[in-house]
């Protein structure tokens, strides 16, 4: 197995007993953006000298014995909303075309003070205002949407390109990405991970989060990114609850919520039936399986975008009165729209997500985590506008894709998306598994162990090299 190929934990493992430098690891996976990188469009920029200097002193740290854990000497990507002092933070935007950062972000200084090395920042749909990154290919098809709006993360985690990144999400945007291209994505509770120093679309809907190749190394990254910052925009930080990591290789007792409403309506049959497939497998490891009922399912789309519209709005207002031009036509519109929202019905928003969240509440006393499709349909071609359902029905393919995965946003819940199978085109599927609040134990440890028992190593996605 090449270097590139390695999972974070693997890799970990095999620069802690001295098998593999931080050298030979980050020198792979550059070679690896350069053979693929062409096809792709993961990345903004890349940092290639910088990077092997940074893999050239963790090389030396460790060999010296001041070895910082397992993300010292790990090559990793960094969503271009992420500020990282003196580089560019561009959002994939003409509008920050000249931005450079002039202080770290929470989440870089952490990954850089635990050993981390940087190798570039991934595109993001323009200021994470979209679902499918039109800059970058699907990492299984490059003629098929990457989703996003983390879709360079996730492609570049998927291809080999970053052996985990970081990215966004404020509607689904880790997760959709992460299904799209069959690697796992974490949306943790929204206040665990700090902000501070991350371009917002939406102040009370953004969450930071990783995107790995497995569970367990969403584990590690969790772990260095979690912990109190008084600057930080969002509630205080919460050590993460729930219960503890199981070790024992099965999940007896757990109670796993399957919805009978909303997140299996108007779903791809080969979605529904791979989630269904790996909900049997967790029953098959000793969980229950709960019928539950989804509460104001009717009312979830509607009060993501009465949040998230005119809270985007209200952060880009002076560029777009200013320089309305140096917005991608999409964006812009949505920009526009945003302005025509009246404070009512920003505050019905607003009172509809508190009723939400006491009615999830409620349903977490009868289950410990909801499992459900992350998305509902596989990579969308580039060029496609619309999804048509078997009833008739047609959706864009934006709102088709955030449908299930906007109620972990509106509630503030812990989510994680992993890779179930694939299409019969060969393209990934995902499952979602929501938790309470601060419950990411919980989620990562089921989501270790669905791993573990499959006994697959993580897949990367089939692109020539």
């Amino acid at each position: 197995m090449r270097p590139y190929e390695l999972s974070l934990a693997d890799a970990a493992q095999a620069i802690a007993s001295g098998e593999l430098s931080p050298v030979e690891l980050t020198d792979s996976v550059l070679a690896r953006i350069e053979a693929v990188e062409g096809s792709l469009g993961a990345f903004v920029a890349v940092f290639a000298d910088a990077a092997r200097q940074a893999a050239g002193q963790a090389e030396r740290d460790i060999a010296a014995g001041a070895h910082r854990g397992p993300l010292h000497g790990i090559p990793m990507g960094l969503k271009d909303l992420i500020d990282v002092q003196g580089l560019p933070t561009t959002a994939s935007s003409r509008v920050r075309e000249h931005h450079t950062a002039r202080r770290d972000s929470t989440v870089a200084a952490r990954l850089r003070d635990a050993g981390a090395i940087l190798l570039g920042k991934t595109h993001t749909h323009e200021f994470a205002y979209g679902l499918t990154t039109p800059q970058t290919g699907n990492a299984w098809a490059p003629d098929r949407v990457a989703g996003g709006s983390s879709g360079g993360s996730a492609v570049a985690v998927a291809a080999g390109e970053a052996t985990f990144a970081l990215g966004t999400d404020t509607g689904g945007s880790i997760r959709v990405p992460s299904a799209l291209n069959g690697v796992v994505g974490l949306k943790p509770t929204y206040g665990l991970v700090s902000r501070r120093g991350v371009t917002p679309l939406s102040w009370s809907l953004d969450h930071v989060g990783p995107i790995t190749r497995t569970a367990r190394d969403a584990e590690l990254v969790l772990a260095a990114l979690v912990g109190p910052d008084p600057g930080g925009p969002a509630s205080p930080y919460v050590p993460p609850s729930g219960r503890p990591h199981r070790t024992d290789g099965n999940l007896a007792g757990l109670r796993v919520g399957v919805p009978r409403n909303h997140f299996f309506d108007r779903v791809a049959p080969e979605v529904a039936k791979a989630v269904r497939g790996a909900l049997a497998d967790l029953a098959g490891l000793g969980a229950v399986l709960v019928d539950i009922e989804i509460p104001m399912a009717e009312y979830l789309q509607a009060t993501q975008w009465g949040l998230m519209v005119p809270e985007a709005t209200a952060y880009h207002q002076r560029t777009l009165r200013s320089s309305p031009e140096l917005y991608g036509p999409d964006v812009r519109v949505l920009l526009e729209a945003g302005e025509l929202v009246p404070a009512g019905d920003y505050l019905r928003a607003q009172r509809s997500r508190t009723l939400m969240r006491r009615a999830w509440a409620r349903l977490f006393g009868e289950v410990d985590i909801i499992a459900a499709p992350t998305v509902t349909s596989t990579a969308a071609r580039r060029d496609q506008q619309t999804v048509r359902w078997p009833d008739g029905s047609e959706e864009s393919v934006s709102d088709s894709y955030v449908r299930l995965s906007a109620p972990a946003n509106i509630t503030g819940l812990p989510s994680l998306s992993l890779p179930v199978g694939l299409d019969g085109t060969g393209l990934p599927i995902g499952m979602q598994l929501i938790g309470g609040p601060f419950a990411e134990a919980v989620l990562l440890s089921t989501g270790r162990i669905y791993e573990e028992a499959r006994g697959a190593a993580p897949r990367l996605a089939p692109v020539a090299a």
